[in-house]
């Protein structure tokens, strides 16, 4: 029989310097850039994977990886089916929570704020670079709903690649683009003993605008 580790021993201490309020860029997108350029040059498993988190209407949570298909000042961009249950949730409640897990760099960065979708042309522009597989899965797929066995979803997408053949797949009205408009935004580095940085943007709307930061205790 398997031994089960005790998970109340397993732990790694951290070594970086740890990030001061000097390390950041101005800006929480330029200080993304930075890390995110970080990310890939480390050859981190697919650096643009995220952690997102939805609510439904009686606030029950629900959470599931996802990956990131673009970002800039407005906002993180991620892709889904209206239909699949965060589709349904954010319909609902359109405010999410993301997590970048970077633990092979002792980082992570912590996203909150409201989500919106964004327009059909923008959704065309997400979906046009998808290779065949991927649009054949998307477009024979009900996300999220229930299936007798993966045989006959697979039996759906050989049906469909068969009925499609030497065509482009067009884009199906409940596949887009969503995006995630930052409220606040943390860059959490690994400290020793637990002394983790916390540095932290937050949306400042009152005073016109802008963002400031704050230090959280780790």
């Amino acid at each position: 029989m398997d031994v089960v580790p005790d998970l109340s021993r397993m732990r790694r201490d951290y070594s970086t310097r740890g990030l001061r309020e000097d390390d950041l860029a101005p800006t929480w997108v330029e200080q993304f850039d930075r890390w995110f350029a970080d990310a890939v040059a480390a050859e981190l498993p697919e650096p643009n994977a995220v952690v997102v988190a939805t609510a439904d209407a009686d606030g029950a949570p629900d959470a599931r990886i996802v990956l990131v298909k673009g970002y800039d000042e407005a906002g993180f961009v991620f892709v889904s089916s209206q239909a699949s249950a965060k589709g349904a949730q954010l319909a609902l409640n359109p405010r999410a929570a993301l997590v970048f897990p970077w633990h092979a760099l002792q980082r992570q960065v912590r996203v909150t704020g409201r989500v919106e979708r964004v327009g059909e042309r923008a959704s065309d522009d997400l979906w046009a670079p998808r290779p065949r597989g991927a649009k054949l899965a998307a477009a024979a797929s009900i996300q999220s709903t229930p299936v007798d066995s993966r045989e006959e979803l697979v039996a759906r997408l050989r049906r469909l690649d068969a009925d499609t053949a030497g065509e482009e797949l067009p884009r199906p009205p409940v596949w887009g683009g969503y995006r995630v408009v930052p409220d606040t935004v943390e860059f959490w580095q690994g400290g020793a003993d637990r002394l983790h940085d916390r540095l932290r943007f937050v949306r400042d709307d009152e005073e016109g605008g802008g963002w400031v930061l704050q230090r959280l205790a780790p």
